[in-house]
């Protein structure tokens, strides 16, 4: 699957500090430690809608991951899935009378062109969960054939995980048995499914159904796949397992990284009789608001990327009021939020247009140690706010060519281009 054109990336005197992170699974801030290459996966969209905020502030946060592994020397190798195949992307074609495969493709390109506007650097490795699906099936014939996995007796065809064989079963949410039950129930799992060994066992293969897509599955039984193991097999086979950062939205720590952790780390045992860890980190972005509530598409409360785009709102404003937030704060889009982006743009637009300004080096390493300090973005943009002001004020404390420096650090940190400096 075709990925998006990349920003060009600004390179800065020196290098930045190592990066520190929440993971969920240790509820700590953390260092990371890659190797020379960093190595991310990021769960993607299920293309069966625009890109609305909340996805925009996810990838946001890790764009700004990828950003500061490469200011501290880091090559990253950046992988995203995109989920072209699951129920609600075929509950919407069938409620729109459209064709499955032609509502994925167009929002799966419209979700580039956001991406490509909002200046995320795209993935190396973008990939669909049906081009995956030979490797999910061979997946997934190595767990039933390890007995790890099962056919439910009951004429269907689907396959589940038996959590009960995988001791590490909640190591990555720390939740107990009740909640797990309820956000299972809650976001697609199915705990009071009748036949299964464990009403937390995750499905691995959904047997044919009448109108449904479907491929040669597991054992001759057509159907297609479950949302965790298409994650867990597509990390698999492009970074493998130990990397040092799993991310998504925190909706998705359970039941989706717990799962899609659960899988893996069952196949790599499998494979090599060694137990390893699926990530290193597992870091969640929060939600984003409207009006007092969780955006989401049930409610009907989304406001879309494209949307603001076509209304003539600059895509760095966006990025800078999504930005103004912490990653890790549950916050809400407002009408004047955007406006107070909007105008922190084009001050700091002015203020780099200048010949000098103050001094580029403070603000370059405030603006490193804010972001490898679990990507603080409000503190960042608070030290360029302060640029701003004191440049544009003028005063005996000014450097020439501040202003190039540091319209570049901004660039190349935060992501916003502010243009012809």
């Amino acid at each position: 699957m075709l990925s998006w054109p990349a920003p060009l990336l600004p390179t800065l005197p020196g290098t930045g500090p190592v990066l520190k992170v929440h993971d969920t699974s240790r509820g700590e801030v953390v260092a990371t430690s890659p190797d020379r290459t960093a190595r991310m996966y990021v769960c993607g969209i299920t293309p069966y809608d625009a890109t609305h905020l909340g996805h925009a502030a996810t990838y946001l946060a890790f764009d700004l991951i990828n950003r500061v592994w490469r200011d501290a020397g880091h090559a990253v190798h950046y992988v995203q899935n995109v989920t072209d195949i699951d129920d609600p992307l075929l509950d919407r074609a069938d409620r729109d009378n459209e064709d499955w495969i032609v509502l994925g493709m167009r929002e799966t390109a419209l979700f580039r062109e956001d991406m490509t506007a909002l200046r995320v650097l795209p993935p190396e490795d973008f990939v669909g969960a049906v081009e995956s699906i030979p490797r999910i099936v061979a997946h997934i014939e190595d767990l039933l054939d390890e007995g790890l996995a099962y056919v439910l007796d009951d004429g269907t065809g689907d396959i589940y995980h038996d959590v009960a064989q995988a001791p590490g079963f909640g190591g990555e949410s720390g939740y107990d048995e009740a909640t797990m039950l309820r956000f299972f129930a809650e976001r697609g799992g199915d705990p009071d499914r009748a036949g299964k060994r464990q009403p937390l066992d995750p499905m691995l293969w959904r047997g044919e159904r009448p109108g449904e897509p479907s491929w040669p599955g597991p054992k001759g039984t057509a159907g297609r796949p479950g949302w965790h193991i298409e994650c867990a097999t597509i990390a698999l086979d492009t970074i493998g397992m130990g990397f040092d950062v799993q991310g998504g939205g925190s909706d998705l720590v359970f039941p989706h990284h717990e799962y899609s952790a659960v899988h893996a780390e069952a196949l790599t045992a499998t494979a090599t009789g060694v137990k390893q860890p699926f990530a290193r980190a597992y870091v969640h972005a929060a939600m984003i608001g409207l009006d007092g509530e969780k955006m989401s598409k049930s409610r009907g409360n989304l406001v879309f990327v494209s949307r603001l785009r076509g209304d003539g709102v600059d895509p760095m404003a966006v990025r800078l009021a999504l930005l103004s937030g912490h990653y890790r704060t549950d916050r809400a889009w407002t009408a004047g939020l955007l406006k107070v982006a909007e105008e922190r743009l084009a001050t700091w637009r002015r203020a780099v247009a200048l010949d000098a300004g103050a001094p580029a080096a403070p603000l370059l390493l405030g603006l490193r140690e804010r972001l490898a300090d679990d990507l603080d973005s409000p503190g960042a943009i608070a030290l360029v706010d302060a640029w701003a002001a004191q440049s544009l004020t003028g005063g005996s404390d000014t450097e020439e060519g501040a202003p190039r420096i540091v319209c570049d650090a901004v660039d190349a940190l935060l992501g916003v281009s502010l243009q012809d400096c």
